[in-house]
């Protein structure tokens, strides 16, 4: 399918074949019909993916302290590798559509297969043949209302959300500063709620469109635009200003305070500069709002991923529900948007319609991305040919996030896996740059293309937690052999399953506990061989909070108790040497959903104990610290950088956790070789659930 990215390293606007997308418990599978470009809003995303390194510091301060963080406690070296993955990544562009329902989340309700609705972004939907948004952003276009007319719903629910906080009722007087699309919007909104409405822009092609539809539409002349407006309002000054102007200047919002009566609403809704003086907004008494977006339940994960609604009775005006509401307007033609529209391009020329946003060649609000009947494309994207002979078994990769691409293929084909097969992941546009950067032949749409592949031998499941039980299942069923990252399961029924799967499938089963496989394991291991003291085991580890919007946050994954955790249980496990036979866990309130602390106990088979003090700390010196007593020896692992053994270096060398040396071990398992320890991370995976548990660490 054809899809529209801005690559985040800057360069122009591309079109993309990709695969489809898979959408999740929660979401909608869409074709998309038309969707609707807002200027303003995807020309400041790839202004900015277009300007210098300088450039983007300046405007994400939050990230460059993110950046600086990571140095100080991971290196320069991995901290540039990160940096460049990042700017080697694409922004889907687009966040208002409308088209027809392929596909629907077993959560999903209120929807049907084959229904026109109108989609929202929310990060999700984007111009693409195809699109997967999340269900409570869908709204089901009523008998009428035309795909092209419902494409606008997003757009103005962002205007309509902007006027309810403003409070402006029938007769209210209310001016909207900017009369670009979302500004356009607004002041038609305003009228069809009853409100006169005055308008201000300086371009003429814009007070023509707006004036057309009923609005007082006023060029920014200063004093005398004051007066025009001052006279319109009775001598009052407007009830409610809407401030719709893209600028980093601060003159639009000081033009404000002259414009209005006492006690008015300021509702900022365009992005523009904030450098105010406190007098004028004083004098009158101003209540100055901010407009987030589309509505309530913006930004908040239990609404747009898990698909948790509001009670109508304590939010009545949801985002989904204000979708709904601009559709009923469009319904029943209290809101026309047809005229808005000054260009139009198929979406395979999308690349000329940013051409003329950046450019200004014409005056343009509304631009419209039409979508043909028949798809160009739906197959596997093919980007290199089968080789003619290969004794390197074929690699099917699922799920293509920052650590999968950054460490994990790297370490796969450092350690001899040559034959990249095919690639998938949710959204098809990161499964295609994967294919193109790391060599695999084809991307591919949905887990099931990879473990079906015929050319496919090994599996590789690198995807959200709350998939991993039922990917290996299927994979191991399939006759693959199979790596999975940690966690391997989220509940003890899963885990049996899988081992049971296993233990039919006669394949290599590999769980991504790459520290026992670290130089520093490895030589505290051969130090401990033959001490026969009940051991006790110290594990510190200052994992950094949850950064904001991290799918980790989402409880359906388990949280970082079975997530990140169960990698020191099998630490632990291979430096005592024995099998665990009891765990359990004591952790704070919702500790998994927020990254608080917790301890977890471990008791081995030997008489040995272990404690792993896990917390959200900002690592300052080092993320991971181990100490193990063994009768009068001590041993400790500092960071995996050194190794020490009664205060005698050991071992000693950059931070190695082992990614690549137990990609080699899967390598010689898969040939053939020494068989991965699979029962043994079975056993830290049983552990680590039992814990969790125990101590409720599951958020």
């Amino acid at each position: 399918m054809k899809q529209v990215v801005q690559p985040a390293a800057g360069g122009p606007v591309e079109v993309l074949d990709v695969p489809r997308p898979t959408a999740g418990p929660a979401e909608v599978l869409v074709r998309t019909v038309a969707s609707i470009i807002s200027p303003g809003t995807e020309r400041a995303v790839t202004a900015l993916a277009q300007s210098s390194l300088l450039a983007k510091a300046r405007a994400r301060p939050d990230l460059v302290r993110q950046i600086m963080r990571k140095a100080r406690t991971e290196g320069i070296a991995i901290t540039t590798k990160t940096v460049r993955s990042r700017l080697a990544g694409d922004l889907p562009l687009g966040y208002s559509a409308a088209g027809l329902v392929v596909e629907l989340g077993t959560a999903v309700t209120g929807i049907e297969v084959g229904q026109l609705v109108a989609t929202g972004g929310a990060g999700k939907a984007n111009h693409a043949e195809f699109q997967v948004v999340p269900g409570l952003l869908c709204a089901v276009v009523p008998e009428g209302v035309s795909a092209q007319d419902a494409a606008f719903t997003t757009v103005a629910a962002i205007a309509l959300h902007g006027l309810r906080l403003a409070e402006a009722g029938p007769g209210s007087k209310v001016v909207v500063i900017g009369l670009g699309l979302v500004g356009q919007l607004a002041a038609r909104l305003a009228m069809a709620a009853g409100c006169d409405v005055a308008g201000i822009d300086p371009a003429v092609h814009a007070r023509a469109t707006a004036a057309g539809s009923g609005v007082l539409a006023l060029d920014e002349s200063g004093a005398r635009t004051t007066a025009q407006v001052v006279a319109w309002s009775r001598g009052r000054g407007a009830d409610a200003v809407l401030v719709c102007a893209a600028s980093p200047s601060s003159e639009p919002v000081m033009r404000v305070p002259a414009l209005c009566r006492d006690r008015a609403a300021v509702v900022i809704v365009g992005d523009v500069g904030l450098q105010l003086s406190r007098t004028p907004f004083y004098e009158r008494e101003l209540s100055l709002r901010f407009a987030r977006s589309y509505g309530p339940g913006r930004y908040e994960l239990s609404y747009e991923a898990w698909g948790v609604d509001y009670p109508a009775g304590q939010v009545r005006w949801s985002e989904g529900r204000n979708f709904e509401a601009v559709l009923d307007l469009l319904a029943a033609g209290r809101l026309q948007v047809a005229d808005l529209v000054t260009h139009s391009y198929d979406i395979r020329a999308a690349a000329q319609a940013y051409q003329l946003i950046e450019r200004r060649i014409d005056p343009y609000l509304a631009i419209r991305l039409t979508y043909p009947t028949a798809l160009a494309h739906e197959g596997p994207v093919q980007l290199r040919s089968q080789p003619k002979a290969s004794s390197s078994p074929g690699v099917g990769w699922i799920g293509a996030g920052s650590f999968s691409t950054g460490t994990l293929l790297p370490a796969f084909r450092a350690a001899g896996f040559g034959r990249l097969v095919a690639v998938t992941s949710a959204s098809g546009l990161s499964a295609r740059r994967a294919a193109e950067r790391h060599g695999f032949e084809r991307a591919v749409s949905g887990a099931f293309a990879v473990i079906e592949d015929p050319d496919v031998e090994v599996v590789v499941v690198a995807t959200p937690h709350d998939t991993h039980e039922e990917l290996v299942r299927m994979a191991l069923k399939a006759g693959r052999h199979v790596w999975c990252e940690k966690p391997l399961a989220l509940t003890m029924d899963g885990l049996s399953e899988i081992e049971a799967a296993w233990d039919a499938s006669g394949r290599q089963l590999m769980v991504g506990f790459n520290r026992r496989w670290s130089p520093a394991v490895l030589a505290a291991q051969r130090a401990l061989e033959g001490t026969d003291a009940p051991k006790f085991l110290v594990y510190r580890v200052a994992a950094g909070p949850v950064p904001d919007g991290h799918w980790y946050a989402d409880r359906r994954h388990g949280g970082r108790l079975l997530g990140e955790v169960c990698h020191f249980v099998d630490t632990a496990q291979v430096l005592i040497g024995a099998d665990i036979q009891e765990a359990t866990a004591i952790s704070s309130d919702a500790f998994g959903v927020s990254g608080n602390e917790a301890i977890v106990s471990l008791r081995f088979a030997d008489g040995s104990l272990a404690t792993i003090c896990y917390g959200s700390a900002v690592p300052t010196s080092g993320k991971e610290w181990i100490e193990v007593m063994a009768g009068s020896r001590r041993l400790v692992i500092d960071d995996f950088r050194s190794a020490k053994m009664d205060g005698r270096t050991i071992w000693k060398g950059r931070p190695d956790k082992g990614h690549r040396a137990q990609a080699i071990a899967f390598w010689h398992a898969v040939q053939g070789g020494a068989a991965a320890p699979a029962r043994s991370m079975l056993a830290s995976m049983r552990a680590t659930i039992q814990a969790a548990d125990a101590g409720g660490g599951r958020g």
